[in-house]
């Protein structure tokens, strides 16, 4: 698989889930256990998910458990990389005098993520290396993956296996 299944359109990444409609659990009255408005969404070749409840709507609840699935894809999943892979016109789009401008709020930022931590993982986890070929500052690339608590989380994981320190 070429291009990250984070990156990919709504319609493309959905072709390759299951979306399971469930009643929400918790409280919310009787709307919420009598409609089936929960939405869980599995990416097939992966397993991994991505869910949402809060909203009556199932339209709305789709949306962000496709946002979930995004993000947990980009930081569960890696795509391989090679020396001479070069960051794509989405990342370099983002990129203005080597800092990364964009929300981790906004739609891009699970593609973008993956892509950090997929030249991360080439890099065996270190930041400096990982971020030359990003075209951004060290301290810009852990200031960007720092953006989701769970990406970080696994960073650091995966440091400590290769016996590397914490990124505070």
């Amino acid at each position: 698989m070429s291009q990250h299944p984070a990156s990919q359109s709504d319609l493309s990444l959905l072709k390759d889930c299951s979306v399971k409609r469930t009643r929400g659990s918790g409280p919310g009255g009787q709307h919420r256990n009598k409609v089936e408005t929960a939405i869980v969404i599995t990416h097939l070749p992966t397993g991994i998910s991505g869910q949402a409840s809060e909203a009556r709507s199932q339209n709305k609840n789709k949306t962000v458990a496709t946002g979930r699935l995004r993000t947990n894809l980009a930081i569960a999943f890696r795509t391989k990389k090679s020396k001479e892979s070069v960051p794509s016109e989405r990342w370099n789009s983002r990129l203005k005098k080597r800092k990364i401008e964009v929300s981790h709020r906004h739609s891009e930022f699970p593609a973008l993520l993956a892509e950090a931590l997929d030249f991360l993982h080439f890099h065996d986890f270190n930041p400096a290396t990982a971020a030359q070929p990003l075209g951004c500052s060290t301290s810009q690339l852990v200031k960007f993956i720092k953006r989701s608590p769970q990406a970080i989380s696994m960073v650091n994981t995966q440091r400590k296996a290769l016996g590397l320190k914490k990124i505070a």
